[in-house]
């Protein structure tokens, strides 16, 4: 991962991540603050339950002329003292030691919540109730725990999310620019060739030496040139759904490529052969011709020198085969797509294909290829679809 790279993802991480874990915050918060609210109300009646059961108790006993015993309830955490009226204590085993806020009816101090009822009826001494209960502060701060947990471990899974994002996001531009790159040197290293024999074949044509095979590795030269200029051109500025199509003589077309390659051909000793029928069809010429012109190309870079290539014309397909490395069944699902090069060093940078397959699909001309490894590859395209009734 390059740096430019590293800024984006960077960056990208920072934003997603950043609102996302803001947002979450606040829903969070929110529901802290609901859930504390909820809590505070459920103790509160808990605790005006329990103080309504002992002022009850308590008029019972006065008013069957019994004196109250105050006794321990049931539950552990839920404890209360009674006051006179002057605020002193009658009963108590409060855990809380701090001042009670008898103007209060219910509040919050140190460890415990308390709940404070009067009673008003005359002839009982017993003046105060107040209740006191560590529920609500220890639901509370297990409510904090669990919040900041889940803001903790929402944060870790939306930063796990961003990254799987981010390398989703960031793959296709990653593999485009490693295509690129591996693109831009292929094209040098394709070009290398034809260029050092065009300079070798002028100095020896400058010192007299075989003029006539020089000049036609010049020729061959100066043509794979034009050749890989046609096809960068051709792929990176042509629109594809602009057809002009016209009557063309597939025959006479084929035969003008044969005739091209021929003289590039020549420095590998290679022999096209061709066997064509009359055949006619309505197509733009010049992506018929770049149909044509990338299958024979293809087939020169990848035979042996020394090799044969068979192009033939019959029943409306059009086949060129030749007897070079072959292509294995992995590769052959993989070898139309743009910058996909063979194995061969010596062949293209991969869009001779692309451009292929990318023709057929506008025109749904049905491309095949059969191929085996070191006995070499046919590939056919079907025009019928596009012929011209005789």
């Amino acid at each position: 991962m390059n740096n430019d790279e590293r800024k984006a993802l960077i960056s990208f991480l920072s934003i997603y991540m950043g609102s996302a874990i803001f947002l979450i915050g606040i829903l969070l918060y929110i529901y802290y603050q609901d859930e504390v609210e909820s809590l505070q109300k459920t103790c509160s009646m808990e605790l005006n339950n329990a103080s309504m059961n002992i002022k009850a108790d308590i008029l019972n006993s006065f008013m069957h002329n019994k004196k109250f015993v105050p006794k321990k309830l049931k539950e552990d955490d839920i404890k209360y003292a009674l006051f006179d009226g002057d605020k002193k204590v009658i009963y108590s085993y409060l855990e809380g030691k701090d001042f009670i806020k008898f103007k209060n009816n219910f509040y919050e101090n140190g460890s415990f919540h308390y709940f404070v009822s009067k009673i008003d009826e005359i002839g009982i001494p017993i003046k105060y109730i107040v209740m006191e209960t560590c529920r609500g502060v220890q639901s509370r701060d297990k409510l904090r725990i669990y919040t900041v947990l889940a803001f903790i471990f929402s944060s870790i899974f939306v930063g796990l999310i961003a990254i799987f994002l981010a390398r989703i996001l960031l793959k296709p531009v990653r593999d485009k620019v490693v295509h690129l790159d591996n693109f831009i040197k292929d094209s040098a290293h394709e070009l290398n060739t034809p260029v050092s024999v065009l300079m070798t074949s002028v100095s020896m044509l400058k010192k007299g030496k075989n003029p006539e095979k020089m000049m036609k590795y010049i020729l061959s030269s100066s043509k794979q040139i034009s050749q890989i200029y046609n096809d960068i051109h051709f792929s990176a500025f042509n629109d594809f759904q602009e057809n002009i199509d016209e009557r063309i003589s597939l025959d006479e077309l084929i035969n003008e490529s044969v005739e091209f390659f021929n003289d590039i051909s020549i420095t590998k000793n290679i022999k096209i052969e061709t066997e064509l029928e009359k055949f006619e069809i309505l197509m733009d010429k010049t992506k018929t011709q770049k149909l044509i012109n990338n299958l024979i190309s293809n087939a020169v870079k990848y035979s042996k020198n020394g090799s044969i290539i068979s192009i033939k014309l019959k029943n409306g397909i059009f086949a060129v085969q030749d007897f070079g490395i072959g292509i294995s069944k992995e590769e052959q699902e993989e070898i139309f797509k743009r910058y996909k090069r063979g194995i061969n060093s010596e062949g293209g940078f991969g869009i001779g294909l692309d451009i292929v397959k990318r023709v057929c699909n506008d025109y749904r001309l049905k491309l095949s290829l059969q191929s085996k490894i070191d006995e070499g590859s046919t590939f056919y395209i079907d025009f019928n679809k596009i012929a011209i009734s005789q």
